[in-house]
């Protein structure tokens, strides 16, 4: 009888900790959907902390790498000019470890987006029914790579990012280029994350339009649109503000978009077709629906 006690006050105490119990319906109100954001928020913070303890202890190589791109630009700008003078600096007492810090906060960021994104894609589907279940799982299937694949271009890109900037150095009027070292840093993180970022929009389309909340002619439409934004996007999202960088994060983006394009159509084709197949719509409504028409035939 003690130990059922003490088990119902240890679970009254950790309840916080578990999410809100959904309705039939999948509904929940107001309050219960702040006690999610808490869950999500501290589950993900978890497996980041979990991970930033790891790699704090071989922070580094971690540093190592995340150097490597800024020592091959560099290494480019003094085999052009010799008399280039440019090194980066780690200046203040506490440099260091806020370095060490900064470096392993960005490798288990990275290492943890399996947790962070389907904790983000659980929030964004309150209350997953069975199906919505297997869309999430192919979420993750696709995002984690895809993700990781936008990293991995942000990493080979900076160096040439990097080069462009550090060739407007004037070695001629005795000018030193001398980078802050955390300064760096924060702009590799800002730059990494947002490639790898960027490259989810196809998923989050694809699974969007599983859900029934887009459809391909909504894309169609706005492909133009789409298009033009993603090289904005482009242009404000990559700190450095070289075209290289830019066109490597806003060419993929544009591929990518036009990938989800062709495959909500199929998907939304084959939804018209089962509904034809059960006699749930006629063809001739599929079709209107399909090309996002009304029923007066116009757009």
């Amino acid at each position: 009888m003690a130990a059922d006690t003490s088990a119902r006050e240890t679970g009254g105490r950790l309840a916080w900790l578990r999410p809100p119990k959904f309705d039939d319906s999948g509904a929940m109100s107001l309050w219960d959907h702040l006690r999610e954001i808490r869950y999500r928020l501290v589950i993900s913070v978890i497996a980041i902390l979990v991970l930033f303890i790891v790699a704090f202890i071989f922070y580094v190589p971690i540093v190592e790498l995340i150097l490597r791109p800024y020592q091959v630009a560099a290494e480019n700008v003094r085999a052009r000019d010799p008399s280039a003078n440019i090194q980066v600096v780690n200046s203040g007492v506490a440099a260091p470890m806020i370095l060490a810090l900064k470096a392993a906060g960005l490798a288990a960021i990275i290492a943890a987006c399996p947790v962070w994104l389907y904790q983000l894609w659980a929030f964004i589907v309150p209350g997953l029914l069975k199906r919505e279940k297997k869309i999430a799982g192919l979420f993750l299937l696709s995002a984690i790579p895809l993700f990781l694949t936008g990293v991995v271009v942000g990493y080979m890109v900076l160096p040439k990012a990097f080069e462009f900037m550090l060739g407007f150095t004037v070695a001629e009027a005795g000018v030193a280029n001398l980078q802050d070292l955390n300064d760096f840093l924060a702009l590799e993180m800002r730059m990494l994350l947002v490639f790898g970022g960027s490259f989810l929009l196809p998923v989050i389309i694809v699974m969007l339009n599983l859900l029934g909340l887009v459809k391909s002619h909504s894309l169609r439409k706005a492909r133009t649109f789409a298009v033009f934004g993603c090289f904005v996007f482009g242009a404000i999202a990559t700190p450095s503000g070289d075209p290289f960088s830019m066109l490597a994060l806003s060419a993929p983006m544009v591929l990518m978009y036009l990938v989800s394009e062709v495959i909500c159509r199929r998907n939304d084709k084959r939804v018209l077709k089962n509904q034809i197949r059960e006699g749930l719509i006629t063809p001739d409504e599929a079709e209107a629906r399909y090309w996002g028409k009304t029923e007066s035939g116009n757009d």
